[in-house]
């Protein structure tokens, strides 16, 4: 039985979890059998067109950032440096705002696998090698998929920030804390959905997704999954993780309404929403977003600006590693959106952000 079991929880099974929308995603092993069958047959996936791109990253910039300083601006209510994002790739971007360096769904190994000399590839190296990284303070884990928790990188950011004294502190969703432990790693707070936690006045809420989590065959949705609305001072911003199309942002929107009103901000200044990884759609619909849904996920956050994450570095499903961003171009033309409004970023770029009014 689900230790977590909670009949006044809908999405507390005595099995496991399940989505507040459609109990499972999961298709069965005939479905998947069939998916790779029909892959191997068409030859997917296609090689990219042309080149993902990359930029060398700014090393001087993202080092710069120093979080006593920025917390101590805040502190005061005036201008401090300004936030800022670099993408490492596919699901993991730095994000510096409110006086922290925070992480998102670290994966700096070649391979999203369990091992280290079979499964998906990187198509290029991160952006910004893991050694180059500022201490980072926190860590959010959106779900337990291999190709967003790493057990060599979570280990990696752990002992560099303890050896400088200031050990990261991981968010995990219900059911992970105890994959941190026995690895050694303490500093780990679990959440449910809607929890909060504030951490140096920043505060982190995990949201509900439509997705599902596994590390082996036996373990399907014994742990949570989630996305992440964080509240600074300079930026309201939003983190997807891995999910398909669902009721579950407006409810997300809804949920805060009453801190993002205009005379106070307005809505998420940023949403990092995943884009890549939705073909064939007979298949990943349910679990992984298209372009198209990526773009209604914008509107149904109110986020004044999205960019796209989880593509362009492991191949996992049928597109091309360079197709996302064109459906991505369609998909926001189609709604008469601006390019600025969602995009997508080099790996390795660094994008500055303007910082949000008080209100």
């Amino acid at each position: 039985m689900n230790p977590y079991y909670d009949p006044a929880k809908p999405h507390h099974t005595r099995e496991g979890f399940q989505n507040n929308y459609t109990a499972s995603v999961n298709q069965g092993f005939g479905a998947l059998m069939r998916w790779q069958f029909e892959k191997r047959q068409q030859g997917l996936p296609k090689p990219p067109a042309s080149p993902i791109p990359q930029q060398a990253p700014d090393l001087k910039a993202v080092q710069a950032y120093a979080p006593a300083h920025a917390a101590a601006f805040a502190a005061l209510g005036t201008a401090g440096p300004r936030p800022a994002i670099t993408w490492i790739g596919h699901a993991t971007m730095l994000v510096q705002a409110g006086g922290l360096n925070v992480l998102t769904d670290p994966v700096f190994s070649q391979r999203a696998s369990p091992v280290q000399f079979i499964g998906p590839s990187r198509a290029q190296p991160p952006g910004i090698a893991l050694a180059d990284l500022p201490v980072i303070d926190v860590v959010v884990v959106s779900h337990n998929h291999y190709d967003h928790l790493d057990t060599d990188s979570v280990q990696a950011i752990a002992a560099r920030s303890a050896a400088a004294g200031r050990p990261t502190l991981f968010l995990v969703p219900l059911g992970v804390k105890s994959w941190f432990a026995s690895r050694g790693i303490t500093h780990v707070v679990e959440m449910d959905w809607w929890d909060s936690h504030v951490y140096r006045g920043v505060e982190f809420n995990f949201t509900p997704v439509q997705h599902w989590s596994a590390r082996s065959f036996g373990d399907r949705s014994q742990t949570l999954w989630g996305g992440y609305a964080v509240f600074a001072p300079d930026l309201h911003w939003y983190f997807s993780g891995d999910t398909g199309y669902s009721k579950d942002f407006a409810d997300t929107r809804a949920r805060f309404a009453n801190r993002q009103a205009a005379s106070q901000g307005g809505g998420f200044d940023l949403a990092l929403i995943a884009v890549g990884a939705y073909e064939p759609r007979w298949f990943m619909s349910g679990q992984h977003l298209n372009p198209a849904e990526a773009v209604q996920i914008h509107q149904d956050l109110g986020a004044k600006r999205s960019v796209g994450v989880h593509w362009g570095t492991f191949e996992l499903t049928d597109e091309p590693l360079d197709q996302p961003p064109q459906d991505l171009a369609a998909a926001r033309a189609a709604k008469g959106l601006k390019d600025d409004d969602f995009s997508v970023m080099a790996v390795g770029e660094t994008r500055f952000l303007p910082a949000r009014p008080a209100p």
